[in-house]
């Protein structure tokens, strides 16, 4: 199994990583696939594994007390979760709840190599440290569209970067599912949805939304 893992590093990660924690990784990693819609980490659980992303994307959300959540960034092929090594540096609970938006295929590892990995590995560090960096642009982008945009092109940005990880021109949403992402009501975005179908930049249908 190790010289798979080691296989998929390569392929996935490729020169990221030095021969010897290419070699640590394998000896402690696991792979794993998991369908869409399948909830990887939750608000308030312990972290005990790390995620790197070999294929598909996931949904990093943000959760409040009453209920509402708030897409900060997806996660695509090459990519680990920011937020959740910043809590298994911490020790803490996890701040963040992460969903599959398609089907995943993830290399596993347990959080107790993530301090003497960044100490031992400039390639480890640098990957976090990068890792941070990338994570911090995306959510400077989402606090932007928060900000600076108006509802409709929150929502026309949020189907195509959908559309764009399901690498196709179907979003396969409900209406409340966007809702839920950009933290607004049902109602308004259904308004927005039947107005873009008017002007011809969509086409809607049961759960489905297609771009034209």
């Amino acid at each position: 199994m190790s010289h798979i893992i080691i296989d998929l590093l390569e392929k996935y990660y490729p020169q990221q990583f030095e021969a010897a924690l290419l070699d640590e990784i394998a000896a402690v990693a696991t792979v794993e696939e998991l369908p869409a819609q399948e909830i990887l980490m939750d608000v308030g659980l312990p972290i005990r594994s790390i995620p790197l992303v070999l294929s598909g994307a996931i949904c990093i959300m943000r959760d409040e007390e009453q209920g509402a959540e708030l897409l900060l960034y997806h996660l695509e092929r090459g990519d680990t979760c920011a937020m959740t090594l910043s809590c298994c540096l911490g020790t803490q609970l996890s701040r963040i709840r992460a969903v599959t938006e398609t089907e995943v295929k993830l290399l596993i590892i347990p959080v107790q190599y993530m301090d003497s990995w960044m100490a031992k590995y400039g390639s480890w560090r640098n990957f976090v440290l990068q890792s941070y960096h990338n994570r911090l642009d995306e959510m400077l982008s989402a606090i932007d569209s928060l900000a600076f945009m108006d509802m409709s092109d929150r929502v026309k940005q949020y189907l195509f970067q959908v559309a764009s990880l399901n690498k196709g021109k179907v979003v396969a949403k409900t209406h409340q599912d966007i809702s839920y992402a950009l933290n607004t009501s049902r109602v308004v975005v259904s308004r927005i949805l039947k107005k873009l179908e008017k002007e011809g930049f969509l086409r809607l249908s049961r759960n489905a939304i297609t771009l034209l």
